[in-house]
């Protein structure tokens, strides 16, 4: 990694302290912003959107226009992973995504190899290229995945559920089978990372959103594990590219998380308190969060306060400012610009 990177996500990930922690929101593009629900209506449904480049780019573009935040995040979904390997999958407005259900080896044996889920993806990589293209010289570009258990969750189930039971069970009742899933999963993940990064991702983030679900016994084997192979395999052929890791709702496992991957950033949810993580956490590694994102609805002074608390409390360290969780469709852009406002106040904590 460079000693002293120009972009201050970069600086922030190096373990530098830029004199204001950089910003940027999870799921920053979307349906909060009206110049978003303009572009959605040109494409047939949210898979066209995500597959054709013009129009993901243009989605991704939009919020750094609007509020200059320091990165931009591809505009893609963690499921194209396992569309890519040959699950049906559709998104039903109101209901969310819809797959077809895992039930044994024999779904999984089906799926394509990991080396083959490039030409699906390819227009998700021409989306890397264009904004890479397009952004401002001091503004990062952020590639995702999903991490396997998340995915797997949701392949499992064949739709987002609350408290990933299906996936639970699965992993009780079908252990070679669940192990199975993971590795493919892992595997795809590390080919759709690296070919984000050739296209021109300088970031990437891995999201493990739940996480949280997993039973203590099962977590380090089961979100630990694959994270820490995942990162080992970009750092190893891009050492350059930081990574930052979120599993949500690890809790007091934030810390056993931090130490066992090499994950350049920690990002934590809103449910963690900052005083306790700048101690436990940060003091290993460069921290991003945790605003809840109910204050990007509500507003007011509260916003501000909660803002200006959470700096206050990583100042001591690398500190990537964003949400605990993503941006919801409620959220209002005025409350987002007095985010901007707060954070880049010179005024001292």
């Amino acid at each position: 990694m460079q000693s002293n990177p120009s972009k201050p996500l970069l600086q922030a990930l190096s373990g530098l302290r830029p004199p204001v922690p950089p910003i940027w929101l999870m799921r920053q593009a979307g349906r909060y912003l009206p110049e978003y629900r303009a572009v959605r209506s040109k494409a047939k449904d949210f898979l066209g959107l995500c597959y054709t480049p013009e129009l993901a780019a243009e989605v991704t573009m939009q919020p750094i226009r609007r509020f200059g935040f320091d990165a931009a995040i591809l505009f893609a979904d963690i499921l194209l992973i396992p569309h890519a390997l040959g699950s049906d999958l559709c998104f039903e407005d109101g209901h969310g995504p819809r797959l077809s259900p895992i039930r044994c080896e024999q779904d999984i044996q089906a799926f394509r190899n990991p080396a083959d889920i490039h030409e699906t993806l390819r227009p998700v990589y021409e989306t890397v290229g264009i904004v890479a293209q397009e952004l401002p010289r001091e503004t990062a570009l952020i590639g995702f995945a999903g991490a396997p258990w998340t995915v797997a969750t949701y392949m499992i189930a064949g739709k987002g559920v609350p408290n990933q039971t299906p996936a639970l069970r699965f992993m009780e009742a079908q252990p070679s089978a669940f192990k199975s899933l993971l590795a493919l999963l892992e595997e795809a993940t590390i080919a759709y990372l690296l070919a984000q990064i050739k296209a021109g991702a300088e970031v990437i983030k891995i999201f493990d959103s739940w996480a949280g679900s997993l039973p203590d016994k099962d977590f380090n084997r089961v979100a630990v594990e694959p994270a820490k192979r995942i990162i080992k395999a970009l750092n190893s052929q891009h050492p350059e590219v930081p990574v930052i890791a979120f599993p949500r709702g690890a809790g007091k496992k934030y810390v056993e998380f931090t130490r066992m991957t090499d994950a350049n950033c920690i990002a934590l949810d809103d449910s963690v308190e900052p005083d306790w993580a700048a101690t436990q956490i940060q003091k290993e590694r460069c921290v991003q969060g945790n605003l809840a994102p109910r204050h990007l609805v509500s507003g007011g002074k509260k916003l501000i306060d909660e803002t200006r608390r959470i700096v206050g409390a990583f100042s001591g360290g690398s500190h990537v400012f964003n949400l605990g969780h993503g941006v919801t469709p409620d959220a209002h852009p005025e409350n987002v610009e007095v985010l901007m406002k707060t954070i880049r106040n010179p005024r001292p904590f």
